[in-house]
């Protein structure tokens, strides 16, 4: 019975083929398996290497090393000669052979190249089995090894190679770099670690499902392979989720990160938010959405540190004192605290009792705000941080620099001598704008004055150091409550005396309270669902500055009158928009020209600069210079997070 299945296994593998032949034909495409012979000359190799037995995946085979067979098959593989000929028989010979007992079992031998596969001998062995859908097939591999180069494509797949070495496995791709250093962490291994047998099996039997489930939901065509949806997923879902998940829960979840891939596949992810108009009333826009006006708001805040022993805390919980204050009734507001490990479980209590916001004050709870958002749509999650690129939950953050750049301006007036000191705290998104505002201030009243930068994330009593050097003014970290405050060595701008008593100066201070009411008032009048409409497939990070009223400038009683005047008109100037820190002639530490003085620089270019004021001496330090207990928030948060290596701890 075997040869009769066999003949009408071909009639249908000769069906298939000629149906793809003529649809590339209509599309102009190249009908035929590709011939490494035509698109690889010696040239382009850096060397060879023999990879030996390999389970081939059958959609990464997609042609021959020579030109002799390509016209018997289409490109898909199946074949094109008709019923009767040589070719047909010895198809069917071994369909037949394929069929009974014997099976299919001698490998084919090929050469891949950038993670495609050539066939040297076997091609009828790979059409009989792709005819019949087989996941893959083994064959001995010699692997031609591409010329180094700056393409993304090439620096990719020397990753891979590294990757290979490690998991043996040649089922996940990706487009973008890094993407598989972050696999082997997502999955909590060691970047040294080697996969076992049964590590790859695991892996293979959550993921080719998930890559079905990806490839099928992909009717958009996003420019993006499975890997890196599966780095995206495993961002809100876990590894031991995908494996017990069946195939509809597996789409489903697909469905709710979509908007991320979009996102990802675009490469231009973040809508900033720079001012409250933005989120005034939209009338009718509701009605045009099919919504109605919401008549009373459940908020719930998460923390990760109690108020009482937080300053940066306590100021957010300021926050929502004064949002419960001024919107009364309209709102019931609950506050808690959680560390980032039972922040989700924290969340979805809150949203099972009603909650309809959530804030959530520090950017370790990202991952918790994503699981959230993805598994419900409807509630609206927000979490303070700066430039994340993440559909679901929207950012918001305050332009310190704004503020750093009035404090440089009376740290130069007051300072004695030339140099000023600097204490930043992390190397992240927006601190390199507030370090060069600074500078700028305070070159603007000294023209000869240089920044002393030092790091709080990195050794060293940074403050007494700069002091034996002879700098009399600093400025530390800001201040984060605006009750009760108090100057202390780590807080806030100061000048030391010849007694060596500390003067406060200045220090910026959040007034979170203004924030939170302005957004609640959006979601009750259309504004939050006017900014979603100008791009549902954005992320949304609101970064407000002064005119705003979310961040100010705390002036000390002891400045002299002349220096509070001068700090008072560059405030009025930022809030009214006549004046910019950064709308002045900039170079850089090596050189480069920055702003020529007629540029204003867009949002983006401010929130992501990675480079110093040529009069600032120090540098951003490295992630491996960083102090440990840094390390987490610059993997968040950090000016070149994609590039950073991967964690060796457990995956979530």
């Amino acid at each position: 019975m075997s040869r009769p299945e066999a003949i009408n296994q071909y009639a249908y593998a000769l069906k298939q083929g000629q149906r793809y032949y003529r649809s590339c034909v209509i599309r102009g495409s190249y009908p035929y398996p590709q011939v490494l012979d035509e698109i690889f000359s010696e040239e382009m190799c850096a060397g060879r290497s023999y990879v030996g037995l390999v389970d081939i995946p059958m959609d990464q085979i997609v042609g021959t090393t020579t030109a002799g067979r390509k016209s018997a098959f289409a490109g898909n593989f199946m074949p094109l000669l008709e019923m009767g000929t040589e070719f047909a028989e010895k198809w069917i010979n071994l369909c037949t052979a394929h069929l009974d007992t014997i099976g299919i079992k001698d490998p084919i031998i090929c050469s891949e190249y950038m993670g495609r596969f050539y066939v040297t001998e076997g091609n009828k062995r790979v059409s009989v089995l792709k005819s019949y859908g087989a996941e893959t097939i083994p064959g001995i591999v010699t692997r031609l090894i591409p010329a180094y180069a700056n393409s993304q494509e090439v620096q990719i797949y020397y990753e891979f190679m590294a990757f290979y070495q490690l998991s043996r496995l040649y089922d996940v791709s990706f487009t973008l770099r890094g993407g598989y250093v972050r696999l082997q962490a997502a999955l909590g291994y060691s970047p040294e670690h080697a996969w076992t047998e049964d590590e790859r099996k695991t892996f293979l039997q959550a993921y080719r499902p998930f890559r079905d489930a990806f490839d099928k939901a992909n009717t958009e065509a996003l420019p993006l392979a499975a890997g890196d949806a599966l780095l995206a997923w495993l961002k809100v879902y876990a590894m031991a989720d995908l494996e017990r998940m069946t195939a509809a829960e597996v789409s489903k979840s697909l469905t709710a990160i979509w908007p991320d891939l979009r996102v990802l596949a675009r490469g231009t992810p973040i809508a900033v938010s720079t001012d409250p108009t933005d989120e005034k009333e939209k009338p009718g826009l509701l009605q045009a959405l099919g919504l109605s006006k919401p008549q009373r708001l459940s908020i719930a805040f998460f923390h990760t540190f109690d108020p009482r022993k937080s300053s940066w805390t306590a100021a957010h919980d300021l926050g929502r004192k004064h949002l419960e204050a001024a919107m009364g009734e309209r709102v019931s507001v609950s506050s808690c605290v959680c560390s980032p490990q039972n922040a989700v479980e924290a969340m979805e209590e809150a949203v099972s009792g009603g909650a309809q916001v959530i804030f959530a004050t520090t950017p370790p709870l990202m991952d918790a705000c994503r699981h959230i958002a993805a598994r419900h749509p409807g509630i609206k999650v927000m979490n303070c941080a700066l430039s994340m690129p993440y559909t679901g939950v929207r950012t918001y953050y305050s332009r310190m620099y704004e503020a750093k750049f009035i404090i440089g301006a009376i740290a130069g007036a007051m300072a004695k001598g030339n140099r000023i000191g600097f204490v930043a705290n992390y190397p992240i998104a927006g601190v390199s704008a507030s370090i060069n505002a600074f500078a700028l201030g305070a070159r603007m009243v000294n023209p000869d004055v240089r920044i002393a930068l030092r790091w709080s994330c990195l050794p060293g009593d940074h403050v007494a150091e700069l002091l034996a050097e002879g700098v009399n003014v600093i400025s530390n970290r800001e201040t984060a409550a605006g009750e009760g405050l108090n100057f202390a060595w780590e807080w806030g701008a100061y000048r030391i005396d010849s007694q060596g008593e500390l003067q406060p100066l200045a220090s910026p201070l959040w007034n979170w309270g203004s924030f939170y009411e302005k957004v609640v008032r959006s979601i009750f009048s259309g504004g939050w669902e006017a900014l979603s409409a100008k791009d549902a497939d954005q992320a949304v990070n609101y970064w407000w500055g002064m005119n705003s009223g979310v961040i100010d400038v705390y002036l000390s009683d002891a400045l002299p009158a002349g220096v509070r005047q001068l700090a008072d008109i560059l405030k009025s100037g930022i809030v009214s928009g006549t004046f910019a820190p950064f709308h002045c002639a900039i170079r850089d530490q090596a050189g480069v020209v920055r702003n020529d003085g007629s540029a204003w620089l867009s949002p983006e270019e401010i929130m992501n600069m990675d480079w110093l004021c040529d009069h600032v001496d120090g540098e951003i330090p490295a992630f491996e210079q960083l102090l440990p207990a840094s390390r987490q928030l610059v993997r968040l948060l950090g000016l070149h997070r994609d590039q950073l290596p991967p964690e060796t701890e457990a995956a979530p």
